[in-house]
């Protein structure tokens, strides 16, 4: 593979070099491990591409070609047979020529054939980002968004058929992502973005780690420009000093390992750009603050060598508590093994150290791509099926989901994306499941009677919360009852978080989908009216909110909910992206203000004018909203529904208004809670609010004579998602019988 993130980019800018100079450095880099006969293959399938491509140019100006070689040169680093490489040469043919895909199948037999079709059925499609967790409204339709959902899916059906497809599409990526530079901007974040969310970490799940930076390197040079542009400088200005203090490490390291009489290949490991931008960001950093970009890795021969070698690391500097990581002894869901640690070096500067052995090295490198470089040897790699087997089991999960594509996608974002955490049953088994897990997740993961029997959890034999948040190296025991019991809906409740595995997630959701239909109806109703009561949205048409959602019947809507489909966070979103995408109002249309006005609440026709929230209703983003002329002060915000406003008999004093950028704005609201009055209640709804990083400007409580109490609090909000994320939360907390948006 390419070497460093410097390699990729200058193959990627090759200066309108002829087809066959890069055909010439393919079959080089070839001829160290395949046969004369694969070759011939090789030359042929080369040949069939050039004139299918005939006359074809990319975006650069470079012939067409160019791209299917460099994708075969990428898999040639990583030594995959000549079945794959000739693929490689021949994925676009289909898709962007006129030579079917049975002319490729006559000529090149079924297995080629076969490869091909599994990468050009990910065909291209317009996109824009769809993370809900950056709480931006995606402009997509939900046809495209099916679609692309769909893609993903289907790559994933060929490649646990065969994981060569997937290999091909990465390898086309990683040469995609590194010519980006030629197309729009729009289209560049669009698939740097893809490539963030699917590709890169596809390419760590896989064990290639190499593909895996060059992959998000290259997507975030495209999504955050300037940072990117910063940090590379930054780490080019400290190139010098770095080498020379990592030549002193490794020449200290090398005589003492040699005294010890261990044989070692040492190196200076890079940092990459985008591993340095997230440890700012978690850290909270910037770039002068960050001490450890200092990192050595150590190749030994055996295994008991790796633990001789950190005896000698943490002899000669002191290890940084807390920084050590046996992926030896504990491997990775991927299989990657080797020793982490982190010590105080020469200078007193924190200094990384990697230790593992060669064949860990290739393993880590090359990830299931090195099943192949067994193959031609008639060699069986005995890790090939373990490293596949998560894959195997996302498609047994994939056969129980009932939503489809989407559903799927979001699997793969829950279940296999995330860092995971390794827990143990008490039998000492180990369970991988993804960060930020709940005993829930575990024991669905178990068994799904487990799950729905599931009454309560001990870890590390203490009874603990459903909600609490597993960590690597805990024992986990599962209580359940004997008598049939049933999962709970407030499981399905996003907001409360019992759950995070979309696993999980559907195997609740199944059950209650085998309940009665009216009893689902009548609770999906229930649930709905009560969500938009307590958000002050009592006034929505619940036809309406249906529609939304693409439901033509508002049983099947409500019936829907009930089955845990839709959660009542979906409902608050979707209300607040229609809002903010649709919002009309029955005033004179009027022309927009002028582009630097547009920060927090814009005034439409009247220029930016000073605003202020009305006090009475205390609208929020998400809330309809309409402006009132007031005299001498401005333009005063009300919700729509304002009782003052509707009683308004100089309507020529309404505007209209939108509320522009809001997303770090934040406003009062005020919150009802209704609950049992105990010692404590005040001091645990403070907790709830504090721990979801909500600041509560004002409170106050009353008891009341049939020991009841009432709580009003002023919290400071940014819109009607996390509106209804914190009501969910608060209603949660025992005693507390209801709690509502109090709107005066």
């Amino acid at each position: 593979m390419v070497a460093t993130a410097e390699g990729m980019w200058a193959g990627s800018h090759h200066c309108q070099h002829d087809a066959e100079s890069i055909y010439a450095a393919l079959v080089g880099k070839l001829k160290t491990y395949l046969a004369d006969s694969d070759l011939e293959l090789i030359q042929r399938a080369y040949q069939f591409a050039k004139e299918a491509h005939k006359g074809q140019q990319r975006k650069s100006g470079e012939a067409f070609i160019t791209h299917p070689l460099a994708t075969a040169r990428i898999l040639a680093d990583l030594h995959l047979d000549a079945a794959a490489i000739a693929a490689a040469l021949l994925h676009d043919v289909p898709e962007d020529t006129q030579v079917p895909l049975s002319k490729v199948q006559e000529d090149f037999g079924p297995e080629i054939a076969k490869l091909v079709d599994g990468v050009t059925k990910l065909s291209r499609i317009n996109w824009d980002v769809i993370e809900e967790s950056k709480r931006r409204v995606s402009k997509q339709s939900d046809d495209e968004l099916n679609a692309w959902a769909e893609n993903v899916r289907k790559m994933f059906l060929a490649m646990a058929d065969d994981t060569r497809v997937v290999l091909i599409k990465l390898a086309d990526r990683l040469h995609n992502i590194s010519t980006l530079i030629y197309l729009p901007q729009n289209k560049r974040r669009e698939i740097a973005q893809e490539t963030m969310e699917i590709y890169a970490p596809l390419a760590s799940r896989l064990g290639m780690w190499q593909m895996k930076w060059q992959l998000e390197d290259g997507a975030f040079r495209h999504l955050e420009p300037q940072q990117y542009k910063e940090i590379a400088g930054m780490v080019a200005g400290r190139r010098a000093s770095r080498e020379r203090y990592i030549s002193n490490v490794i020449a200290i390291l090398h005589d003492e390992l040699e005294r010890a009489g261990i044989k070692a290949e040492i190196s200076g490991r890079p940092k990459h750009i985008y591993s340095i931008y997230r440890k700012m960001q978690s850290r909270g950093v910037d770039f002068s603050q960050m001490y450890d970009l200092l990192a050595v890795r150590v190749l030994v021969d055996e295994v008991p060598d790796c633990y001789s070698a950190l005896g000698i690391v943490h002899a000669l500097w002191h290890p940084i508590p807390g920084q050590f990581d046996d992926y030896i002894a504990m491997p990775k869901e991927s299989l990657y093994q080797s020793l982490h640690t982190s010590v105080i070096g020469p200078e007193g500067k924190p200094l990384e150290i990697q230790i593992r052995t060669h064949e860990m090295h290739r393993l880590a490198e090359y990830g299931v791509a090195a099943h192949w470089r067994y193959k031609e040897g008639g060699k069986r790699d005995v890790k090939f099926e373990q490293k596949i087997a998560w894959l195997r089991q996302l498609m047994d999960w994939q056969k129980d989901v009932a939503g489809g594509a989407k559903e799927f996608v979001e699997s793969l974002k829950t279940d296999i994306f995330r860092d995971q955490v390794y827990v143990f049953t008490p039998k000492g088994e180990i369970k991988d499941l993804p960060a930020g897990a709940t005993p829930l997740d575990f024991a669905y993961r178990i068994h799904t009677d487990i799950g729905h029997r599931c009454i309560g959890a001990k870890v590390n034999g203490r009874l603990v919360a459903l909600d609490y948040r597993l960590k690597t190296g805990e024992i986990i025991e599962v209580l359940t009852t004997k008598s049939p019991k049933g999962p709970s809906r407030d499981w399905l409740n996003s907001n409360l978080g019992y759950i995070k595995t979309a696993h999980a997630r559907e195997k609740i959701r199944q059950w209650f989908r085998k309940q009665l239909r009216e009893e689902n109806i009548v609770r999906g109703r229930e649930l709905l009216e009560k969500e938009l009561n307590r958000l002050g949205l009592a006034n929505e048409k619940l036809d309406d909110i249906a529609q939304l959602f693409k439901f033509d019947r508002l049983d099947d809507f409500v019936a829907a909910i009930g089955y845990g489909d839709i959660s009542t966070q979906q409902i608050a979103s979707k209300i607040a992206a229609e809002q903010a995408r649709t919002y009309e109002i029955s005033l004179p249309e009027v022309p927009p203000p002028p582009a630097e006005a547009t920060k927090g609440i814009r005034v439409m026709g009247v220029g930016d004018l000073l605003t202020k929230l009305a006090r009475c209703c205390t609208p929020v983003p998400g809330d309809e909203i309409v402006g009132y002329i007031t005299r001498g002060k401005g333009v005063t915000v009300h919700r729509k529904d304002c009782p003052n406003i509707m009683a308004e008999k100089e309507q020529e004093r309404l505007v209209r208004v939108d509320w522009g950028r809001t997303e770090h704005q934040v406003y009062p609201v005020t919150v009802r809670i209704e609950a049992w009055d105990r010692d404590g209640l005040l001091r645990d709804v403070a907790a709830v609010v504090a721990e979801d990083k909500i600041n509560m400007s004002s409170v106050s409580a009353v008891s009341h004579p049939d020991r009841t109490a009432t709580i009003t609090a002023t919290l400071e909000i940014s819109g009607i998602e996390m509106l209804s994320r914190i009501l969910s939360k608060l209603e949660s907390i025992r005693d507390v019988s209801s709690v509502i948006r109090d709107s005066g």
